[in-house]
């Protein structure tokens, strides 16, 4: 079993920057990627960044440019540093780890990121 525990949400002005971390517990020796999706109310879960264990990135276009996505593999903690935050950013934030020989996705319990003046 993995453990993901995110932190680092609140509410923030339009323009402004947070930074989320998810740490990592438990069996993590075989998981491939990490990541982070997000949930507005009344919407689908959608992929906003993932990092493999190699480090490679791929983001959604809406947060090119804005976000960043980097992982700790020393503190199995994975980042991401929001900035020019933006209303449509309001969404509840999920770390998600994949494992690909269990073929499970395992997720944190979300963090709630509000972008509003």
């Amino acid at each position: 079993q993995v453990q993901l525990v995110e932190s680092g949400g609140g509410l923030v002005q339009p323009g402004g920057s947070l930074r989320l971390s998810c740490a990592a517990s438990g069996s993590i020796y075989n998981i491939y990627s990490m990541g982070w999706y997000r949930q507005a109310p009344g919407k689908q879960r959608d992929l906003v960044a993932v990092i493999t264990s190699g480090g490679s990135t791929n983001y959604a276009d809406s947060v090119k440019g804005r976000f960043t996505i980097s992982r700790d593999n020393g503190e199995n903690t994975v980042y991401l540093q929001m900035h020019f935050l933006k209303p449509e950013d309001t969404a509840v934030y999920y770390c998600n780890g994949f494992d690909p020989v269990a073929r499970v996705d395992y997720w944190g319990q979300g963090t709630q990121v509000t972008v509003s003046s």
